[in-house]
Formats: structure tokens, sequence, C-alpha cells
């Protein structure tokens, strides 16, 4: 089944002092192009969630969306501009900030969200749940939309609001590494020159 993809990049980066993470450099390439190099093959169609830098992030070729609403909803506005630009029944969300994604992200949850008729699969792995790794289907945007109008923003909240299911990827819990500082980052640029 095809499935659009949306990469969230439209955050504060508050713990990175404001720069726009997608376009922070891990292995001289910004984070978000890892990403997207992890989506191509899992994903019929490619689009950016970004408030910031758009001529930068236009520049990788794919559709930018920016947030309709200007102080930043975090993630969930995301979610709701894929829902409503993809063009495909079921919209896979991962963040811009987590090179490493499993490659089989979309595979996974959709297989899990067919067989337990769900609208909802999101990623956990070990003791974590990992929210806006998520694929849902199109039709969950009517109640995302009601909930943001009510002024919520919490992203498991929502979901868990409607036909849910967790999806465990803890044979490969690294991949849901995401970097909030630049601390984090040089770690991971670290890790990955010793492989």
């Amino acid at each position: 089944m095809p499935i659009s993809a949306i990469i969230l990049s439209g955050g504060r980066a508050t713990r990175m002092n404001g720069v726009d993470k997608g376009l922070v450099l891990l292995q001289s390439k910004p984070l978000i192009q890892h990403v997207i190099e992890r989506l191509t093959t899992q994903a019929d169609e490619i689009l950016i969630n970004a408030n910031r830098e758009l001529a930068q992030y236009q520049a990788m070729g794919y559709p930018v969306l920016q947030d309709e609403v200007e102080d930043f909803l975090g993630p969930l506005a995301g979610f709701s501009l894929g829902l409503q630009h993809a063009k495909h029944d079921y919209v896979l969300t991962v963040p811009c900030d987590s090179p490493l994604l499993p490659v089989d992200l979309a595979q996974r949850l959709m297989a899990a969200l067919v067989e337990n008729n769900a609208e909802i699969a999101v990623a956990t792995s070990e003791d974590s749940t990992h929210p806006v790794f998520c694929l849902c289907k199109k039709t969950v945007l009517p109640s995302l939309t009601a909930y943001l109008q009510q002024g919520e923003r919490r992203v498991s909240t929502w979901q868990k609001s409607q036909q849910y299911i967790e999806v465990d990827f803890s044979d490969c819990n690294e991949a849901f590494t995401n970097l909030n500082t630049f601390e984090d980052l040089a770690a991971l640029e670290q890790k990955l020159s010793k492989k």
C-alpha cells in the first residue's frame, strides 16, 4: 500500500541554541538528508515540515510545508500538515533528528496496523514509546483537528484516543537515537567514525 512520509523539522531546537536541527551536519551531511535516504525506499512520497530556512529545505527537491499557526504547536502541527497534504491514505511521520531510523520502519508499522485493524501504529523499543515514529490513516485527521482546536498538544494522548497499536522495535533500539544537543551529535559522530 502506498505511503506518504512527512519529516518533522519544524521545531525550535532550544537545546541546540535554536539552530535548525534538520540542517545540522553529521558526517558532512545535514541530518535531514540521512533521514531522507532511509525513507526513499520506504515511502512513495516525501514531504518536509519546516518553519525556518525554507529555501534550504526546498533545495532538497521535496515539498516543504510550513505550520499554519505561528506559535510552534509542536509535532502535531506536522502530523496535521502531513494528513492534509499527503497523496496517499497512509502517512508515516518521523523526526528530522533521528538519522539511524529503521530501514523497515514503514513495513513493520504497516503490517501491525493492518493485522490489528488499527488507525495508528507507533514504534516502541525496550521501555520507551516513540510517538513521532508513527504510521496513521488519513481518516484520523478530523479527530486531530478537533484535538488541536481544543488547545491540546500531547502527541501520545491524541494517538491513544484512536484505534492504536504499539509495534516493538527493541531489536534495533539504537535506531531511535535522537540528537537534541551538540553533545549528542558529537557522540554519534564519534561512534559512526569507528564503524
